[in-house]
């Protein structure tokens, strides 16, 4: 019995030093091609390191990069299609409002209320001569101003010179027809040219601290220096900002910002007439406009469904009638807006279009309380809470560019896609976005990539929290008699299209604020309160 313990004690040392042996080995003969051995790019450790190290984005960041560039290319070579070159040697031969005519198809005395009225559109040029292509940038409106009444009506470009206006009778009166050219074909070709160009019409200037005193430097989305510059990179996206670096200070300095319109043009002189003023926004439908609309029967109609998210949308989206919107597809019904908010996160992200949202309900919910969050500026961060109704909303501005002549902070500055990364999201969290006035002056890949980075977030977001409520605003009209290179609505339009296509797989709201504000007959970047009023019964309707 002894002798067989003595046996088992020696095997299990044998053991223990051949485990031994075994392990020495592999450890030596490893740490001899450790540095030949090379870590997979896969894994997420890894990754994480070199992100922070600023080496190199993630390896699944560098594919959505790739893949984001090539849906820009489409989406451009879209745009390309849809507005060809156009030969303009002179005005004359450009479109012109007082030649070209309109005739109302199948003209009659009275009409009823809710048909279709169709008005068949000749562009003529200013010799008279019938254009043999289209692509004229039209607005259609109808409207009854005793009735505080309006629509648009829809466009069909046959590209040929000749085009379809059609306008539903929404209502009974008398109701006047609007086709506005605001840009010629020439024009417009030569708008999207020239924007494509460069990324200089607007001059941003960086504003550094440095000890007690401040230090002023040419910032941009692109710059052409030979300095040593600051890259302000969002690693995510790639999307990057730049500022002339001030010798001897650290770029972490960077405090606020500032532009201003820069004088270039790539325009030439002959093409620059077609944006004078009187050019634009020029009356085609001068003679005969007026037509009388009648209730001619009283069937019931079908009664709508609700307004909510997803729904398909309609050219035109609705009308106005006494200052109030009515959808096409849908029904508003009265929404008591303390009620609804109640338990409310509320997130707006974007331009001050969206800001002016945050202003109404601080106007309209009286328990509003604003909270101090140590900024200034009209471009500071915005929180407003009621916490008897635990009602929280908040604005922000979105990342560059941020065009003002205002000296704004960027301290604060992030782009929208990292504030909905960060958004845990829940049943009671509503973002809005609204993206589109600042991107005018730049070129439209800009602003593709920036909403196209702005969906991949909803989609990240919705994956991890289905029943966050995600709602686009689109961008609003405004003047005409602004710069109309930088700042003109056919610009607005073309983005206007791209982001109602960029969104159009996702489960969000859509606010058409292009067609509510061409409804209203607005021409303001930033609408009265009637307007925004009506904007947010919407939004109401949607979470409610």
């Amino acid at each position: 019995m002894k002798t067989t313990m003595t046996n088992r004690k020696s095997l299990l040392v044998l053991l223990l030093i051949l485990v031994f042996w075994i392990s020495f080995t592999v450890f030596r003969n490893s740490a001899k091609n450790w540095t030949a051995f090379k870590w997979p790019d896969s894994l997420p450790h890894w990754n994480f390191i070199r992100k922070t190290l600023g080496t190199e984005a993630p390896l699944c960041s560098v594919v959505s990069a790739a893949e984001t560039d090539q849906k820009i290319r489409k989406i451009l070579e879209k745009m390309d299609q849809l507005i060809p070159p156009r030969p303009f040697t002179h005005m004359n031969t450009t479109t012109s409002a007082t030649q070209s005519r309109a005739t109302i198809l199948n003209p009659r005395d009275t009409y009823c209320q809710g048909d279709q009225l169709d008005v068949l559109l000749e562009a003529k040029d200013h010799l008279g001569r019938r254009k043999e292509y289209g692509g004229d940038f039209l607005r259609a409106r109808m409207s009854s101003p005793d009735l505080k009444a309006g629509a648009s009506g829809k466009v069909t470009d046959f590209n040929n010179g000749t085009y379809l206006v059609s306008f539903t009778l929404f209502w009974e009166g008398q109701v006047s027809l609007s086709v506005l050219l605001m840009h010629p074909s020439e024009g417009a070709s030569a708008l999207w040219r020239a924007r494509n160009q460069g990324y200089d019409r607007v001059i941003f200037t960086g504003q550094f601290v440095n000890g007690n005193s401040w230090i002023n430097t040419d910032c941009a989305l692109f710059l052409n220096s030979s300095a040593e510059l600051c890259r302000y990179l969002d690693a995510e996206d790639q999307e990057a900002f730049y500022c002339v670096r001030p010798p001897h200070v650290s770029c972490a300095a960077l405090t606020h910002m500032r532009s201003k319109n820069k004088e270039v043009s790539y325009l030439s002189q002959q093409e620059r007439t077609l944006f004078e003023r009187s050019n634009v926004g020029v009356e085609i439908m001068e003679n005969a406009n007026v037509v009388r609309v009648t209730k001619c029967n009283t069937k019931t109609l079908p009664v709508k469904e609700k307004c909510k998210p997803g729904m398909i949308s309609t050219i035109p989206s609705g009308h106005v009638w006494k200052y109030t919107w009515n959808p096409v597809s849908c029904t508003l019904t009265p929404v008591k807006m303390k009620d609804c908010l109640r338990g409310k996160l509320i997130y707006l992200m974007g331009d001050s279009t969206i800001r002016q949202w945050i202003e109404y309900f601080k106007t309209s919910i009286n328990t509003l309380k604003s909270i101090d969050l140590h900024e200034s500026g009209k471009l500071q961060h915005q929180l407003a809470v009621d916490l008897d109704r635990n009602i929280n909303i908040q604005w922000q501005k979105h990342g560059y560019p941020l065009v003002g002549s205002l000296v704004y902070s960027v301290k604060e500055i992030e782009y929208i896609a990292r504030a909905i990364d960060r958004t845990g999201g829940d049943q009671n969290t509503v973002i809005v976005i609204s993206l589109g006035q600042h991107f005018r002056p730049f070129p439209l890949d800009v602003f593709i990539r920036r909403a196209l980075n702005v969906h991949k977030a909803v989609q990240r977001l919705l994956l991890r929290s289905p029943d966050t409520m995600v709602i686009i605003k689109t961008e609003n009209t405004r003047d005409m008699n602004s710069d109309v290179e930088r700042f003109s609505d056919f610009h607005g339009y073309i983005q206007y299209l791209v982001l109602k296509d960029i969104f159009q797989d996702l489960n969000v709201g859509i606010i058409d604020a292009w067609d509510i504000t061409i409804a209203y007959g607005s021409n303001e970047v930033h609408p009265p309160q009637y307007i925004i009023g009506n904007q947010i019964n919407i939004f109401l309707n949607y979470i409610c």
